[in-house]
């Protein structure tokens, strides 16, 4: 029953993409926009997004909170339309849609020729990070997680190889070992911190423990390398801008617990700076 459920997600989902495709990239996002937020709803648990928001801010007035549901919704529709265009994106067809602001701390990176670990959390279309840090030239390679639908993971992995980074690492501990294996060999790591992992730890995410990866604090005590926290911006809806702040760099006397909290807190920065721009639906605070 569940392969039957899969398979017909998978065709609905590429017959949206066969649309998004004919209407062009403007046209695309916004009507992705407004089919995420009328239908988005129905797929996740209103309550989790809710409780979600409100460890956030829990003085958070109700009419807030259904603002940036709404708008979180409309964000994953427009994401799903922007796919078919990763490519057009790749190619620097619609540069004019793209920002690059920090480029110079990507020049220090390719000159320094040290592998470094780029962060960034799940903001507006999170693929453009990794997509970006390879096109311009730094060896790379990104942690994902594959999708649960098997049909739908195909066409994700194809575009992710192709147009994203060729070098994918499934999320878990072999995909470390992997890492591990890239990185002694000089290529960069790209990998979202805001996901819950079971094999992660219990760091505090706006004053509540979450369970979060150790992946970067743990390259940083093994390797001595650099972070480089990346933070993707949408503006006005279509046009993106992508920001390389300026690189943290830890001692490596620091333990893993501290170094994960200072880089949640980086993330708690960017959140509270569009909080209707990160999604909420994950089941981040489970313990």
């Amino acid at each position: 029953m569940k392969n039957i459920k899969y398979f017909c997600q998978f065709l609905i989902i590429f017959l949206l993409f066969l649309i998004f495709r004919l209407f062009g990239y403007k046209i695309a996002s916004n009507l992705g926009y407004l089919i995420g937020k009328n239908i988005g709803p129905k797929f996740r648990p209103k309550k989790l997004i809710i409780n979600n928001i409100k460890n956030f801010k829990p003085s958070i007035k109700d009419g807030e909170v259904e603002t940036i549901t709404k708008e979180m919704w409309g964000n994953y529709g427009r994401i799903l339309a922007e796919y078919p265009y990763i490519p057009n994106f790749r190619k620097g067809k619609l540069n004019d849609y793209l920002k690059i602001e920090g480029k110079k701390n990507l020049e220090k990176i390719k000159r320094s020729g040290k592998p470094t670990i780029f962060i960034s959390g799940h903001f507006n279309n999170f693929e453009l990070m990794a997509m970006i840090i390879e096109r311009e030239g730094i060896d790379l390679s990104a942690v994902y997680r594959p999708l649960n639908n098997k049909y739908l993971n195909v066409i994700m992995e194809y575009i992710r190889k192709n147009y994203i980074c060729k070098n994918q690492i499934k999320k878990g501990l072999k995909g470390l070992r992997e890492a591990l294996k890239y990185f002694k060999n000089g290529k960069s790591l790209a990998i979202m911190i805001d996901q819950r992992v079971s094999e992660g730890i219990k760091s505090k995410l706006f004053g509540k423990s979450a369970m979060t990866t150790t992946i970067p604090a743990q390259f940083v005590k093994k390797f001595g390398c650099f972070v480089q926290p990346v933070y993707i911006q949408r503006i006005d809806g279509i046009y993106f801008k992508v920001i390389f702040d300026e690189y943290i760099e830890f001692d490596k006397d620091q333990n893993i617990e501290i170094i994960t909290t200072k880089l949640n807190h980086w993330l708690e920065e960017k959140i509270i700076k569009n909080p209707d721009q990160w999604i909420w639906s994950h089941n981040r605070w489970k313990i």
